[in-house]
């Protein structure tokens, strides 16, 4: 299930990125190219921190929510696919 929902997520940013439209937040982030996805990444990686750090589990979950979706957008910048992620993460499993 949590691997089901991060896919379709990427597909829909994947047809985001392909197919632009002027009122998608998402096509707005791959209009402005990597430094600004990259910037968004870091903004959200220091927000979850933040929670962690004095949040409540609540906004612990919508600050990785934001991390995580995040992302799936630099990823799908730097043609990488979740699956590649997945694999490196099931290999480390094996050998670790």
């Amino acid at each position: 299930m949590e691997n089901k929902i991060l896919k379709e997520l990427s597909l829909i940013i994947r047809d985001r990125k392909q197919n632009h439209s002027k009122d998608s937040y998402v096509s707005s982030l791959f209009e402005k190219g990597k430094v600004k996805i990259a910037n968004k990444l870091g903004e959200e990686a220091f927000e979850t921190v933040s929670a962690f750090l004095s949040e409540g589990k609540k906004e612990i979950a919508e600050e990785s929510a934001d991390l995580l979706f995040h992302l799936l957008i630099l990823l799908e910048e730097s043609n990488v696919s979740l699956d590649d992620v997945l694999d490196v993460l099931k290999k480390r499993k094996e050998n670790g």
